[in-house]
């Protein structure tokens, strides 16, 4: 690559890494997964990048990446796999606001993937409708559709204050 685009390349990483990083962790709830969706991300970038750099809307061309790398992960068999012989130990939540973070991202969880994607994209990554759209690949209705369904199911669930069912291929699992 040449060290003007290289340039340009690390200059846009480098400022978006932190919203990408966190749109990954909404999408998966999993900060090691997200790190590797992001890294992936941001390696198919890096050799679309003079083509990228040409987009009409670099950061919906960068999240529509991003989004299919953590759909991508999602199917494949091994993501699922723990490894070792026991469950780690996980620390008490220091406050209240870890507590909302858990229950929203599990929330989240429970929501089919493209609701899912939709909903922290518009309100986590904070992209238009149009912008999402872009980045899924779908309509600006499919969008709206897409989110207005989402908004209420998380609405239900967190209002309520009862059990997620976590939505895994289009089906809920307890």
């Amino acid at each position: 690559m040449r060290p003007d685009l290289e340039r340009e390349y690390v200059e846009y990483v480098t400022a978006r890494l932190p919203r990408l990083h966190r749109t990954a962790y909404l999408l998966c709830a999993d900060a090691f997964q997200a790190d590797d969706i992001v890294q992936a991300t941001l390696t198919a970038l890096y050799v679309n990048w003079k083509r990228a750099a040409g987009a009409d809307n670099l950061d919906g061309y960068v999240h529509r990446i991003l989004v299919r790398r953590y759909l991508d992960e999602r199917r494949r068999g091994w993501s699922r796999v723990l490894l070792g012989d026991r469950l780690p130990e996980l620390p008490a939540p220091a406050d209240h606001v870890v507590e909302e973070r858990d229950a929203l991202v599990t929330a989240l969880r429970a929501l089919p993937r493209g609701q899912r994607a939709v909903v922290v994209l518009r309100y986590f990554g904070d992209l238009s409708v149009e912008a999402t759209a872009e980045a899924l690949g779908c309509s600006a209705g499919n969008v709206k559709s897409q989110c207005s369904r989402g908004l209420a199911a998380l609405r239900e669930v967190l209002d309520a204050g009862r059990p997620v069912t976590i939505a895994q291929g289009g089906r809920a699992r307890s």
